[in-house]
């Protein structure tokens, strides 16, 4: 009982500091403390300066070189390739509109790694996850950027453009930063430590803050409509996709901080990136909305009994 106790505690403390900042952040935008202008503009500095400084220090401090195991990113972004066939194929048996189709399977295989999946891996691991979480964070956003311009462009009726989605990658602010570290490290580059120090404060404010924006953004009078389909895409997201996932990586033996990391990003929510997205293409944005609402909640819970399961095995 003492162990399941301690398996037990584990768990929460991966999820419960999550959800309390996430908590705070509606409870200070529903008491106006925060607003509409200060999520999109710490949005904005999380994505594009603090975010991307964290992954620059984490990757550039690490030892890689030619011996570097890049095997877990690449089996994760196979897998991950392989469920967003899976999702297409089995959801076109129940929902027959292409268009509402797209967002359902977005809403399925897109994970919010770089906040919520980030900050499960350092409760659980502590800083030294960066090493391994932040070179599949790279290498799975490329792909998750890729095939969602692909599958969204198709089915609302846009023109799939390689060169644009080439350009949208190229721009992207942690796919710049994720580069630049690998280059730094392997040619052994060296900042002066006054940089690194101040890259550190910016590095700390991320998790916090983008929690906070994560949790005052919650909509809950989205819920209204659409449920059946949001319900659908958000068992795919938290049952289907972290089960294919990490028992793929059991069979392939990966144990420990590698397997912990690809449960722990496979079972985030729903990135709020594909709300974005399906908005700006003119798709059903309120189906979107609700996708992230039920799994930014339901996957604290999915979360815990996995970390739970897996740990009582002595799996991570």
């Amino acid at each position: 009982m003492d162990n399941f106790l301690d398996v037990l505690a584990f768990s929460f403390s991966i999820t419960m500091p999550i959800f309390l900042i996430l908590a705070l952040g509606v409870l200070l935008y529903r008491i106006r403390i925060i607003n509409d202008n200060f999520i999109d503009v710490a949005s904005k500095l999380v994505f594009n300066v603090t975010l991307p400084a964290l992954l620059f220090i984490s990757i550039s401090k690490s030892d890689i070189g030619q011996d570097t195991d890049l095997s877990l990113v690449i089996y994760a972004m196979a897998a991950v390739t392989v469920t967003y066939f899976a999702l297409e194929f089995f959801l076109s048996i129940w929902v027959s509109d292409k268009a509402e189709r797209a967002v359902l399977v977005q809403g399925a295989f897109r994970s919010n790694m770089g906040i919520i999946g980030l900050a499960y891996c350092v409760n659980a691991y502590g800083n030294g996850v960066f090493s391994v979480a932040s070179v599949y964070l790279g290498g799975v956003t490329v792909l998750f950027n890729i095939l969602s311009v692909i599958g969204l462009s198709r089915a609302l009726g846009k023109n799939t453009n390689a060169l644009s989605i080439l350009k949208g990658i190229a721009k992207n602010p942690l796919i710049i930063a994720i580069v630049a570290a690998f280059l730094s490290s392997l040619i052994g580059l060296s900042l002066p430590s006054t940089l690194y120090k101040a890259g550190d404060y910016f590095a700390q404010m991320t998790l916090p803050l983008a929690l906070l924006c994560a949790g005052a953004s919650l909509s809950f009078s989205s819920l209204k409509n659409g449920m059946i389909g949001a319900l659908i895409a958000s068992v795919g997201k938290l049952v289907f996709i972290p089960f294919v996932l990490t028992f793929g990586g059991y069979l392939l033996g990966y144990r420990g901080m590698e397997l912990g990391v690809l449960f722990l990003m496979s079972s985030a929510p729903t990135a709020s990136a594909s709300y974005i997205m399906v908005r700006a293409m003119n798709g059903n944005s309120a189906l979107a909305a609700n996708i992230i609402v039920i799994t930014t909640i339901a996957s604290l819970i999915s979360t815990s009994i996995g970390v739970t399961l897996l740990r009582s095995f002595h799996l991570i």
